[in-house]
């Protein structure tokens, strides 16, 4: 599996590249950050991270796109800058016909370091160990991006697994639904008759 780690972001939005399966080796295919001049115009800053997130999808061919959940925090203007930049990966994968999946950063933090509340320093060094780097990637975002996509590799089979128990529980659900309505059907073709026979 090929996966695009985006840590969006309006001014670096950290992007990187991993390939593997969990339980294996992962490899690192790229890793870098689009990066957008403070003072430009909002429009012309989300067209830079299209352009650039764009160029890595061309480049890499990703099989599914992982990005960083959004939440809100004190800093509401640093919220949306991060939510529009995310808006802009997503809809970049989408329109591929790529797979767009969310992880929370506490997702990031503890499946790749083992705990939530791990802070960059130990998320870097981590990254740094898991693909056998020389040294973590700088900027930290970089480094934020590789973790994105290392948490998705090792999260996708469980998340596999319990989309597929969902899907099988709603055809067994419709299915005994349809066995109830065809259950019901004869007697329900039954009751007019009867009904007019009382009245007559």
């Amino acid at each position: 599996m090929r996966v695009l780690g985006v840590d969006p972001g309006l001014t670096r939005c950290g992007v990187g590249v991993v390939d593997g399966v969990a339980g294996r080796p992962l490899t690192m295919r790229g890793v870098g950050v689009v990066r957008t001049p403070a003072d430009a115009e909002l429009g012309h800053r989300l067209v830079a991270i299209e352009q650039g997130i764009e160029q890595w999808l061309d480049e890499h061919s990703p099989e599914v796109l992982a990005v960083e959940r959004v939440f809100s925090q004190h800093n509401v203007r640093t919220v949306m800058g991060t939510a529009q930049a995310s808006a802009v990966a997503m809809l970049c994968a989408s329109r591929r016909g790529i797979p767009v999946a969310l992880h929370t950063p506490s997702e990031v933090k503890a499946a790749v370091t083992g705990s939530g509340r791990a802070d960059k320093a130990q998320v870097g060094a981590m990254v740094t160990r898991l693909l056998r780097l020389d040294a973590p990637p700088r900027p930290a975002d970089a480094a934020d991006a590789l973790a994105l996509a290392i948490c998705h590799i090792w999260r996708a089979p469980a998340q596999n697994r319990l989309q597929q128990a969902v899907a099988e529980n709603r055809l067994q659900q419709a299915a005994a639904q349809n066995r109830l309505q065809q259950a019901a059907a004869p007697h329900a073709a039954r009751t007019p008759t009867a009904q007019k026979g009382r009245t007559a």
